[in-house]
């Protein structure tokens, strides 16, 4: 609209402009046809006599403020104007005379600047047959009046109009976009909603009064639904498989804990017998059993996220933070020999309402993990504090750090640091992707910050 009124005014001005050259060139024609009658009128029939001309100006048909000079060959000046007022001759003064008299005597009207007195005139000159220089002329004041005018006429009326068309334009394309802010409000309530996690009932819409195919807007909003079409029955295919493979997981990890657990048994059986075993089926035994201890744990794992997605309640029983610090801290420290271990607790117990086990799960998987991906003698420090509204847990190390480009997954599922299948720490990926399921399920949230030389995690809990 801004664009559109500069560009209308741009047009009135140069109407206006062209309409006042036009104007004041047709007004200047006027004058010269009145110049050219009162110029034929004071032309004299004969020879000067002695006497002189009498003065045209004494006739009749001459209008108010005519200007009449005549002068004779023998140096004699007749020089004398009708007054604009009160009609009265008045004589001209030296300087208008002398401004008169240069005017090229070839009968050609033409503005001549007469001094602050009289200012413009339109003046024509010529001389008669026996040497007599006539010189007529007329005020140029009545076409700059009439020109300056209709300039203020025009741009008065241009300017209202320009406010009219303002006005009225903002009003008709506000109402001809109101549906377009209805898309863009539909569009606005579908980026707010989680659709990276979970079932996602994508209903959203563009009411159909604001999907006309007949309108630009309307066209727009049209495409948004196809979009949202397509974009919902991809989120139900995802769902779908993502509930497909999570119920397989939660059904082949409770099925393996029957035979893991008969492998362990046999295992820890043949180590039990008081017949000698031969040493290499012993270390043999030991290896099933080792390795058939960590599957457990790994079938634990799935399981417990399979429950995780489901969502199953968790025990909301009060839970006493300092001591579960205490106790993972002293786990870890048993674990780790090779590394410090430092506590930051308030000298007050620090409660929240939720899992105990599992939040002790949380605080050791986030120490394991501390364990398992830095060296020995790293420093690895577990702060608990209140904040406004809840509880933080932070355990940071001096380590290393995590690789920046890792950042974004080490809460995803089966993501290693180390991309090799050696297993040589014995981390199964599923960790720290267990911390942000239980904590999510407190109504809490857990966040990662590395760099090289320092790496926290902050656990967030509703009090």
């Amino acid at each position: 609209m801004a664009a559109q009124v500069v560009l209308l005014a741009v047009v009135c001005g140069i109407i206006g402009v062209a309409t006042g050259f036009a104007l004041r060139d047709s007004l200047i024609a006027q004058l010269d046809g009145q110049l050219r009658e009162a110029a034929a009128k004071a032309r004299p029939d004969g020879p000067p006599v002695p006497s002189g001309f009498p003065n045209p100006l004494d006739g009749p048909g001459f209008p108010p403020g005519t200007l009449m000079l005549i002068k004779h060959d023998d140096g004699g000046t007749n020089a004398e104007r009708l007054t604009r007022g009160s009609g009265d001759r008045a004589r001209l003064s030296a300087e208008v005379t002398e401004r008169a008299e240069a005017v090229p005597a070839d009968g050609r009207p033409r503005t001549v600047w007469l001094g602050d007195e009289l200012g413009d005139h339109r003046v024509m000159a010529f001389t008669t047959p026996f040497g007599t220089k006539v010189i007529t002329g007329l005020p140029m004041a009545d076409v700059d009046s009439t020109v300056s005018r209709m300039g203020w006429i025009v741009g008065g009326v241009a300017l209202a109009g320009l406010v009219a068309v303002s006005l009225a334009g903002a009003l008709i394309v506000r109402r001809t976009l109101r549906p377009l802010e209805r898309v863009a409000a539909t569009a606005s309530r579908v980026a707010e909603l989680p659709l990276h996690e979970g079932e996602v009932a994508l209903a959203e819409r563009v009411p159909d009064e604001y999907a006309d195919p007949g309108t630009e807007v309307g066209q727009v909003g049209l495409a948004l639904n196809r979009m949202l079409g397509h974009v919902g029955s991809a989120l139900e295919a995802r769902h779908a498989n993502e509930t497909r493979v999570r119920q397989f997981v939660a059904d082949a990890s409770h099925e393996l804990r029957t035979p893991l657990a008969a492998i362990r048994g046999y295992a820890e059986l043949t180590r039990r017998t008081s017949d000698e075993v031969p040493e290499q089926i012993a270390h043999a035994m030991r290896r099933v059993e080792s390795e058939a201890v960590r599957m457990t744990s790994l079938v634990e794992d799935l399981l417990l996220l399979a429950r995780l997605d489901a969502g199953r309640p968790l025990a909301r029983d009060p839970v006493d933070l300092s001591r579960l610090v205490v106790d993972t801290v002293s786990d870890a420290r048993i674990a780790g020999p090779d590394h410090e271990w430092r506590m930051e607790l308030p000298p007050y117990a620090v409660e929240v309402t939720g899992d105990a086990h599992k939040l002790h799960q949380v605080l050791a998987n986030l120490l394991s993990n501390a364990r398992t991906h830095t060296p020995p003698g790293t420093t690895v420090t577990t702060t608990l504090s209140t904040v406004e509204g809840g509880v933080r847990v932070s355990v940071s190390d001096d380590g290393p750090g995590i690789p920046a480009g890792l950042q974004g997954e080490v809460f995803e599922r089966f993501s290693r640091g180390d991309t090799s299948r050696s297993r040589a720490a014995g981390s199964t990926g599923l960790g720290l992707s267990i911390v942000a399921a239980v904590v999510a399920s407190h109504n809490g949230s857990v966040r990662l910050a590395s760099a090289p030389g320092r790496t926290t995690f902050t656990v967030h809990l509703p009090r």
